[in-house]
């Protein structure tokens, strides 16, 4: 099993950046799949990026192109996303999660299938 932990959220102001931080405990197995979600208050859950640990392939929600970067660490079952010029609109929960490469680099109805974070709170202020 596999257990994200994300770590680096907070609150700052319109056009500021935060950068948070997933990583992962337990055994990977195979090809691996580490990307961003993110929960409004009163919307569903939405991708935000995706980047597959063999071979760093990025993968980008159209929100967060431009704006967001995720990267990977020399230790592979660490991922970051770098959020710059953060907007209102970008208040969420944010959730890093894990999942086998098959499932594609964009799950949207394998949820269940996905080893998920807690989360940790972006608030950004106008």
């Amino acid at each position: 099993q596999v257990q994200p932990v994300e770590s680096g959220g907070g609150s700052v102001h319109s056009g500021g950046s935060l950068r948070l931080s997933c990583a992962l405990s337990g055994n990977t197995g195979g090809p691996v799949c580490m990307g961003w979600f993110r929960q409004a208050p009163r919307k569903q859950r939405e991708w935000v990026a995706t980047i597959t640990t063999d071979d760093g392939a990025e993968y980008y929600a159209d929100f967060a192109k431009g704006r967001f970067a995720i990267s990977q660490a020399n230790v592979k079952n660490t991922v970051y996303l770098q959020m710059n010029s953060l907007k209102p609109e970008d208040t969420a929960i944010y959730y890093c999660a894990a999942w086998r490469r098959s499932l594609g680099f964009a799950p949207i109805d394998d949820q269940a299938k996905m080893n998920w974070g807690q989360g940790t709170q972006v608030t950004v202020s106008s």
